[in-house]
């Protein structure tokens, strides 16, 4: 090898070994994935179910609106709420597994956690407490 093909050699290794040197930075290839926690340990009807319902549930499914919007469905109170619970329709209308019509209608599917919570409440008896 005359000295011309020697320097474009090394010049080419060179390239191959400073192009696979490559140092990324840890979080901008795999970033921080925030798990925020699920408390189900204290679910009430007074206090976790009627907050869930009142965000979600009652603009619609209200006093006012049930008969316009909410299919004639009441959901303002344990009264009005439990045959739902017996007849599965309400879980099956939060899971949207088909079952029910799914809800909220035309909106995004409830968050995982806010289901728990409600498949909880119901699983343990849907008291009203």
């Amino acid at each position: 090898m005359d000295i011309r093909n020697k320097q474009i050699f090394t010049l080419l290794v060179g390239i191959v070994l400073f192009s696979a040197c490559y140092y990324d930075k840890k979080d901008q290839i795999y970033p921080q994935v925030t798990m925020t926690t699920c408390d189900t340990t204290n679910i009430t009807y007074g206090v976790t179910v009627t907050n869930i319902l009142t965000a979600n549930c009652t603009s619609c499914h209200g006093t006012t609106t049930a008969n316009l919007s909410g299919g004639g469905i009441l959901l303002n109170s344990y009264a009005a709420v439990k045959p739902y619970v017996t007849n599965g329709k309400l879980i099956n209308s939060i899971l949207q597994n088909g079952q029910a019509s799914a809800m909220p209608k035309n909106g995004t599917k409830l968050d995982v956690c806010t289901i728990n919570k409600m498949v909880l409440w119901v699983n343990k008896g849907a008291l009203n407490n």
